[in-house]
């Protein structure tokens, strides 16, 4: 019995039936393109989390193998931390790009097929130039870009098709989102098992074929569906949409005809826009295919990465505290205050739940007994615990949340990421449990890695979805932009930061496909997530405790 191929028969069965009746009983509730969206960003997210799924897996097995030492790993890990980090850092530039430029529609189209490109190049890579750095590198920094350009913008178009206190809004983003777990839980399962059972190349190139499904739903379906919304940039949509008509018939008076030369005056300068646009997004597709190799370069130099990313995160931080004590009100600045405190911990979370991806993945490869009812489960298909749990508990957490906010219980915001961090400390704490006393010749039970997992799932519940909202109600108006952008920079320094934090778990194994000795592995793991995992983040949840009640009180009753 080959329990992977079940997981994976299962889980595409799981998808077959669930999206049906998702449709089925939303199709007169929203838009359609609601729906085009939704598979768009599933397809989307089944590529990048496929992509993810085999990555460090491949480097360490494959590209790395022959080093001879914890290089390895670490050089992998390096890698790997800092392909994250600048996933998460060009969403804020790819959307002032299509605000600016390009419109969301194209944006979208330009991002998937540079994803697209990158994934088949990942496929080319192993198959016809087997160990060539460069094409490895061009191909991550392909999937970058062309993220920067998608990820932002179908979230900010599906925003188009609804009013701001339209209460049809926060079910349209539920569904929106269910599309993005959908892609990844799918992915996990299938580019999971496809890669190590049967060839890494094919996982990556299943992963370049999602998106190319992706960019053809949303392509021919797009002109039908989602209307004239997105087509040009939104500093282009006040202007006024002229007829083509050059004769009007029967002008008698002189309001005719000065209604015929404003309207040709306003058709020319519309034109004239129309051609400098055309220009500025022919100049931007050249530039970004030029910035590519540039961004390549990059994954290379971990450190100089590294530096420039703490840099400008305390470069931001620190203009945001100036921003506060600018604010004309008390109110005001000690709300941008809460939001500089809790950057910190924001970082602090996702540097350790990003290990999923990263050095967990290695430690289920290599210390977890994955053998189940006799089928050894591939480690890279237990990434889909995440996915799976969020799509099984968020229904479960909104309601809890709605409960208590009627009985006047709910947690605040910040006592929601103490929440958060508590969840995250306490599944690397059943980890490490699990291998220091329940281990056997080195292998822990499988039930310590999905408990973990589990555990890591309620503490993002708890935490991720509050983040953004936050921002919207704490910032000031004409700021909001930069300070959300200042938050996706947190997630992109955590990256980072789970990369090197990963490299602490580095083993030297010997090379030549020589596997370390699996007890050294299991000790440098688990003593790398009691430090990290348990105590730093334990630590860190019982300071930001200690705070909650001043930072409540910062924020001025907004919940």
């Amino acid at each position: 019995m080959d329990l992977g191929l079940i997981i994976l028969i299962v889980a595409w069965l799981f998808v077959l039936v669930w999206v049906p009746i998702i449709i089925y009983n939303n199709r007169k509730l929203h838009p359609r393109a609601l729906f085009i969206l939704f598979f768009a960003e599933m397809w989307e997210r089944f590529s990048y989390y496929g992509m993810r799924t085999l990555l460090i897996l491949y480097m360490v097995k494959v590209l790395f193998a022959e080093m001879g030492s914890a290089d390895a790993d670490s050089t992998a890990l390096g890698i790997y931390g800092s392909y994250t980090a600048m996933v998460y850092l060009f969403p804020v530039i790819g959307g002032i790009i299509a605000d600016k430029i390009l419109g969301f529609r194209k944006a979208i189209i330009f991002g998937g097929i540079l994803m697209m490109a990158g994934h088949f190049a990942l496929a080319l890579e192993g198959m016809y130039f087997a160990g060539n750095m460069q094409l490895f590198f061009l191909s991550l920094a392909f999937i970058i870009i062309g993220n920067g350009f998608f990820k932002p913008n179908i979230s900010s178009l599906l925003g188009n098709y609804y009013g701001a206190d339209d209460s049809r809004k926060d079910g349209a983003f539920t569904i929106f989102y269910m599309g993005v777990n959908i892609g990844a839980l799918l992915s996990t399962v299938t580019c999971g098992y496809i890669g190590e059972q049967i060839s890494w190349h094919y996982g990556f190139g299943l992963a370049g074929i999602g998106m190319m499904l992706g960019l053809i739903v949303f392509w021919f379906a797009g002109d039908k569906y989602l209307g004239k919304k997105g087509i040009n940039p939104s500093s282009m949509e006040d202007f006024p949409e002229i007829n083509e008509q050059e004769d009007i018939a029967l002008l008698s008076g002189p309001k005719e005809v000065r209604e015929l030369a404003r309207q040709k005056e306003a058709k020319n300068f519309t034109k004239f826009m129309d051609s400098k646009l055309r220009r500025n997004q022919l100049l931007t597709y050249i530039a970004t295919l030029i910035f590519i190799p540039i961004s390549a370069q990059f994954l290379k130099l971990s450190d100089i990465l590294t530096w420039i990313l703490v840099i400008m995160s305390l470069g931001v931080l620190c203009y945001l505290f100036i921003m506060a004590q600018r604010e004309d009100t008390v109110e005001k600045r000690q709300r941008l205050k809460v939001v500089v405190v809790l950057f910190l911990f924001h970082s602090m979370f996702w540097a350790l739940f990003e290990q999923a991806g990263g050095s967990l993945t290695l430690f289920t490869a290599r210390n977890i007994d994955r053998v189940i009812a006799g089928s050894e489960v591939p480690a890279s298909i237990f990434q889909f615990l995440n996915a799976f749990f969020i799509m099984v508990l968020a229904p479960v957490f909104s309601i809890m949340w709605i409960k208590l906010r009627n009985k006047g219980k709910e947690p605040s915001t910040p006592m929601k990421f103490v929440l958060g961090l508590s969840q995250l400390a306490l599944g690397f704490g059943v980890l490490v449990i699990g291998a220091k006393f329940f281990s056997s010749e080195g292998l822990v039970p499988v039930i310590f890695i999905v408990l973990t997992y589990l555990f890591h799932t309620t503490g993002e519940l708890s935490l991720s979805p509050v983040g953004l909202s936050m921002i919207t109600k704490l910032s000031p108006k004409k700021a909001v932009g930069f300070v959300m952008g200042a938050w996706f920079l947190s997630i992109a320094l955590a990256n980072k930061m789970a990369g090197l934090i990963g490299e602490l778990t580095a083993v030297d194994h010997g090379g030549n496909g020589d596997a370390a000795p699996i007890l050294e592995t299991l000790t440098i793991y688990s003593d790398t997530y009691l430090l990290w995992g348990v105590v730093v983040v334990g630590v860190a949840a019982m300071l930001l405790f200690t705070l909650v009640p001043t930072l409540k009180k910062w924020m001025h009753g907004i919940h």
